[in-house]
């Protein structure tokens, strides 16, 4: 048997090769300061970002967000894709389902001028599509809507009631083989959404499944189940739904966690909202009745006014957050990210914010500031 200084000169030499053949890193030591820390892209909802222990959704790895209609899959997917492009990265689209609302898009701060969008014919299109994209190293974040719209070639050219089995399980193995690798290596986060189905015959536990075979759930680095548990009213009206998302599976930190937030219509996910709740629920916000109050200062009486009160003052808000993440000690990549995409909201609030103070003013109109003097005990401080 090799003495140890032999065996270790020999495994040296060996990766000294591999390094030349490969590419430096090929293979690394996997507790080496040489591997970059997780980079993630802020999800919209302060508590799903925690839940995920990351702070965010990991760079260059598959997300799957699935779910039943109507419970926030695709706004939650598009609040990803406005953070991501307010750091600076670019995002891609692909529209199996030919169903995208540009308008409400554009509502939930995605920049829709610079969004890449593919409606494909068929399912090998849309992940040809996805592939190229990837291997172009220019893009951050990619979302495919949805697994079950990747319809076949073969079933299309087909006729109606031709049976086409598992061709569409086969279709995302391969497409899954061949993707993860490029996403690793251009640090792209690929996010499928998904629908739900029932198996057929299931007596005993949840006869749930998602469309597409398999494979997804194994290369899926975080698994997401999103459901709307309660309708949000003002009076008679529906504005909104209350929605819980569970951390099914998740290879970057523990799993089975769960957020809630609120999603109004028309806007989105209610960021000010969770930093209420969140605020609370970590005594950096305290509730007295139907009061809400921070650092001795009154934010509103109800929850729906206290959070009016953060939107007109994002100053406030990012403070609050950031007290929140710094409290349960967020990774340092996912607060960075959270920061990033907070602030430039932020300031995109404030420019809004200017602007139509103004515009008021050239109409003549009364302009006075919320909250005048906690707004300038925050400055003062």
């Amino acid at each position: 048997m090799p003495s140890d200084a032999n065996r270790e000169k020999a495994l040296e030499t060996a990766l000294a090769q591999i390094d030349r053949q490969f590419g430096k890193g090929s293979v690394m030591r996997l507790g080496s300061d040489d591997r970059a820390p997780v980079e993630v892209v802020p999800t919209g909802s302060i508590a799903l970002d925690v839940a995920l222990g990351i702070g965010g959704l990991p760079r260059g790895r598959i997300v799957e967000i699935y779910g039943p209609e109507s419970s926030g899959k695709t706004t939650l997917t598009l609040h990803a894709i406005a953070n991501a492009q307010r750091a600076g990265g670019i995002a891609a689209f692909i529209d199996a389902e030919h169903a995208l609302d540009p308008e409400y898009a554009k509502k939930l701060g995605v920049d829709i001028d610079s969004l890449l969008v593919s409606q494909p014919d068929t399912g090998e299109q849309a992940l040809e599509i996805a592939d190229m994209l990837v291997r172009s190293g220019s893009i951050d974040l990619i979302v495919i809507d949805s697994v079950a719209a990747l319809v076949p070639r073969a079933e299309i050219e087909g006729e109606m009631g031709d049976s086409h089995v598992g061709l569409q399980a086969r279709l995302m193995s391969q497409a899954l083989r061949k993707l993860t690798g490029g996403l690793n290596q251009t640090n792209t986060t690929m996010i499928f959404i998904n629908q739900l189905r029932e198996k057929i015959g299931v007596f005993f536990g949840s006869p749930e499944t998602t469309a597409g075979g398999k494979a997804l759930k194994f290369y899926a680095s975080v698994r997401l189940d999103i459901r709307r548990i309660e309708t949000l009213k003002e009076g008679t009206e529906a504005v909104g739904n209350r929605t819980r998302v569970k951390v099914v599976k998740n290879k970057m930190a523990p799993p089975f966690k769960q957020a809630e937030f609120d999603i109004l219509y028309g806007v989105g996910i209610s960021r000010e909202g969770s930093l209420i709740d969140f605020g609370v629920e970590h005594e950096i916000v305290r509730k007295s009745g139907a009061w809400y109050t921070y650092d001795g200062d009154q934010l509103g009486q109800g929850k729906e006014n206290s959070r009016r009160f953060l939107k007109e003052n994002p100053d406030i808000a990012l403070e609050i957050e950031n007290k929140i993440l710094a409290k349960l000690g967020v990774g340092e990549a996912g607060a960075a990210a959270l920061a990033a995409a907070t602030a430039a909201t932020a300031s995109a609030a404030t420019a809004s914010a200017a602007k139509a103070s103004a515009a008021a003013k050239a109409s003549g109109a009364t302009v006075e500031p919320i909250a005048p003097k906690l707004a300038a005990g925050r400055k003062g401080a």
